[in-house]
């Protein structure tokens, strides 16, 4: 597993709890970015919203990713948006098989554009912005087959805060 990329608490801007966070998401259209993104890829994405404090969001991303079963992918092509707003910091946490094709310019790229929409107060954009990149790669790298199926949900994922 190989982490793509993350933002510290001066990075992210306007991100300040779980629950405005969450206020100003649209659901609906991140899953909806989800859906469409795993349409042109063999590749998985998911978002996972993490409330309270987190010391290391690329460490706890890997946690997730791995409790979420992404390893375990058929071609290792999965990719995680990892987020958590009372923290102010996220991370992009992707498998060797998609690392491997983009190398780490790529995904602090996909970071830096997110954080801008971020700053300005729109999540939703933040996020649809991070898969919307992640995809045309995924879609480059690891283009859907006749015989590819969804081999995890498209669901945000929403945890609630270890202390």
């Amino acid at each position: 597993v190989v982490v793509l990329a993350a933002a510290e608490q001066e990075d992210v801007g306007n991100m300040n709890s779980l629950k405005s966070f969450t206020q100003k998401l649209d659901t609906a259209r991140l899953e909806q970015a989800i859906t469409a993104a795993e349409l042109r890829t063999s590749g998985e994405v998911r978002v996972v919203l993490q409330a309270g404090r987190v010391a290391d969001p690329t460490e706890r991303a890997a946690l997730e990713f791995k409790k979420l079963k992404m390893h375990e992918t058929a071609e290792r092509n999965a990719v995680l948006f990892f987020v958590a707003p009372d923290a102010r910091c996220f991370a992009v946490f992707g498998d060797q098989g998609v690392h491997a094709k983009c190398g780490d310019t790529f995904w602090q790229d996909v970071a830096t554009a997110m954080e801008a929409h971020f700053k300005a107060g729109d999540p939703t954009a933040a996020l649809v912005e991070g898969i919307g990149r992640a995809a045309e790669l995924l879609a480059k790298e690891f283009p859907r087959q006749d015989d590819d199926r969804d081999e995890l949900p498209n669901t945000i994922v929403e945890r609630p805060a270890d202390d």
